[in-house]
């Protein structure tokens, strides 16, 4: 899968959930629409952008995400 475009589809998600006032709810709604939407190939190749760079590239509330919400992801 191409990085790129996973953190793309990504952030495009996160600037949509960033405008909500829970922080917490937001992060949760995001782990659930990838979980919901994206193949497990893409989840997978996702999670490992974020263990070998870093996150870099992906929003704050993506990141934070996809670090504190690692198993609702999978």
């Amino acid at each position: 899968m191409n990085p790129d475009n996973l953190i793309k589809m990504a952030n495009q998600i996160g600037s949509f959930f960033e405008t909500m006032p829970d922080r917490e709810q937001a992060q949760s709604d995001i782990a659930s629409h990838i979980k919901r939407f994206w193949e497990p190939r893409m989840r997978r190749s996702l999670l490992q952008y974020v263990d070998q760079h870093d996150g870099v590239d992906l929003m704050d509330i993506v990141l934070e995400t996809l670090r504190s919400h690692r198993a609702a992801v999978l």
